[in-house]
């Protein structure tokens, strides 16, 4: 009885390694506009973390105002929180700053963009319904 007990506790050991290394999923990234509402991620691409581009009407990335002016939306990355995960979704929790250490996947629920996959089981045993 005392053997099962030594070859119990490495496995426990383990077990609770490779679970809370290789199943994390990856935080969602959005490209929202100036109202929080996910965005064709194009608006985004190539935007450092915590800047700000602006739409062009060669982009459609606006709208005319009174008097045929030219009024642009302005776009950012948004990392985490939840919601958001369709296009003009809102997201709500997050953070226009990616936090240190956190993978972001710029892919998702509904989106059409692809991601980062980190995690180490694959579809059938990460939790997720994709």
């Amino acid at each position: 009885m005392r053997r099962s007990a030594y070859v119990f506790a490495p496995l426990l050991a383990s077990a609770a390694v490779a679970l809370s290394s290789g199943c994390h999923r990856a935080d969602p990234q959005r490209c929202v506009d100036e109202h929080n509402v996910v965005v064709d991620p194009k608006f985004c691409e190539n935007l450092p973390p915590g800047a700000i581009s602006s739409g062009t009407p060669t982009n459609h990335g606006g709208y005319y105002g009174n008097g045929g002016i030219f009024m642009p939306h302005m776009y950012r990355n948004y990392y985490g929180g939840v919601g958001g995960y369709a296009l003009g979704s809102i997201v709500n929790g997050g953070s226009f700053t990616p936090v240190p250490g956190h993978s972001y996947s710029t892919g998702g629920r509904g989106m059409s963009t692809s991601g980062t996959s980190r995690g180490g089981f694959g579809s059938s045993f990460g939790g997720g319904g994709e």
